[in-house]
Parts: structure tokens; sequence; C-alpha cells
């Protein structure tokens, strides 16, 4: 029996590398992918949420990691070679490109599609109305420990505060809320020295593509079994660049 499987992103190399290890073990699998919130609306958002100093301050480190996905390539290529992840779109791969996971355009999709999981991986969060629209059972992937670790660079998080027993990764259902639905798998490791902030996503990546399959296969077979982890619960967002520098130079964790 096919297996229709939906993979909703905003893209990335570590995401393609799930996608093509859920291929490898399901078939094609779909690709929605959602256009990037722009950095001005992104900057504004958290503005209103935190003020304007953290909001400043997260976007230096936003910008001093794009700058270094440029500088750490060549690293990036051996973390993808030593753990075998595939970061490039397979020929035939089917990407379906729409303004947002909240759009009609979006909506229209799943209906064509009919799949029977879907997989978030990287979007936006859904709201509420999208959800209802949807008939099968949404997974999300989150880079991080949930709850604990709920939001942005859960696995930075958990190194920063030295916590790193929960260098990890889950997949969960989604409700409403960010990061905050029932637990399916979660799985830790640990980063090698050299690693960093910008390939910490590819990291966690090659550690997840199992939890990966396994939620979807209890998806497709109808045995979802969510647990709530006793631990408590954060929402992160990304370091400030004076958090970030200081937490290197004096942790080692960059």
């Amino acid at each position: 029996m096919d297996r229709n499987i939906v993979v909703v992103t905003e893209g990335g190399p570590h995401i393609q590398a799930l996608v093509n290890a859920m291929a490898d073990r399901f078939g094609p699998t779909t690709v929605i992918e959602e256009t990037p919130e722009s950095k001005k609306a992104l900057l504004l958002g958290r503005a209103r949420r935190q003020g304007w100093i953290a909001a400043l301050g997260q976007l230096g480190t936003m910008i001093l990691v794009r700058l270094g996905k440029r500088f750490f390539g060549p690293r990036a290529e051996r973390i993808e070679r030593e753990t075998g992840l595939e970061t490039r779109p397979r020929t035939g791969q089917t990407i379906i490109k729409v303004p947002s996971a909240n759009s009609p355009d979006f909506v229209a999709a799943v209906e064509r599609l009919r799949p029977d999981v879907i997989l978030l991986a990287g979007c936006r969060l859904l709201s509420k109305r999208t959800l209802a629209a949807i008939p099968c059972p949404v997974l999300n992937y989150h880079a991080g420990i949930t709850p604990k670790y709920r939001g942005m660079n859960g696995g930075y998080w958990a190194l920063a505060t030295g916590d790193a027993g929960n260098f990890g990764t889950t997949v969960h259902l989604v409700d409403a809320g960010v990061d905050t639905g029932g637990v399916l798998h979660q799985v830790r490791g640990k980063p090698e020295p050299g690693d960093n902030i910008a390939l910490y996503p590819l990291r966690l990546a090659a550690m997840s593509r199992d939890i990966c399959i396994r939620s979807v296969e209890d998806a497709l077979d109808g045995r979802l079994s969510p647990v709530s982890p006793d631990m408590p619960s954060r929402q992160w967002y990304h370091p400030t660049i004076w958090f970030y520098l200081w937490t290197g130079v004096t942790k080692g964790v960059w």
C-alpha cells in the first residue's frame, strides 16, 4: 500500500536529510515549502514580545550565524560525510511552494494531496484554523528536548545552561502551543568538538532520522502513544549576541 507522507518546512539542508531518510523508508515523500518569514517581521514580533534590546541582540546572533555558515561549510560537509546525511533534494522530489503554512494555498495543497500523515519540520506555528482543516495526524520534528527546550535552538540552550545530557531532539504531536504537544519519541546524543550553533542542526538531524521514521510509522499504523515528560517547560529564543559571545568565551559553547 502506498503511504502518502508530507513534510512541511521552510527548507534547509538538515531538513532535506530527514526527507531523504523518510523517502528511503516509505517511498516518495512530498515537501510543502513555505516562504520564510521576513527578518523585519521576525524582528518586530520579537520586539513586541521581549523588547527591542533583546530583539536586536538576537538579530545580531542570527546575522553572525548566517555568516558563520559560509565559514563552516567544510565542516558541515564533513558532518554530512561522516553521518551519511544526504542534504540535497533528489531527482524527482516533489516540492510545492506556498507563501505560508497558514495560507489558503497550503490548505488547498493538503486537500489535493490527501496525506496519511504530515510532519512539520522548521515551519511556522500552525493556527488553530489551519490545524482544524487537516484531516490526518500532524507531527512535529523539534530540534530540542521538549518541554524543557521549546522554541529555538534547543540543542544550544541545553549546552549553554550546563544540561548537556539533554542535547537532543523530539518528535511530538502538534497542538496550538509552541512545541507543547504530547511527546512521541526523543533521542539524546553529544555534539563533537568543533560543532557550534550553525552546525548543531546537522548534528541533531543525523541523530534524529530513526525517531522521525518511527513516529511516522506509528501514525500510519494507528498506534500513536504520546506522553508528557516530567520536566519543566520553557520557551527559548535565539541567544543575544552578547550572551552568545560571553558563553562561547567562558564555557566554550559556541
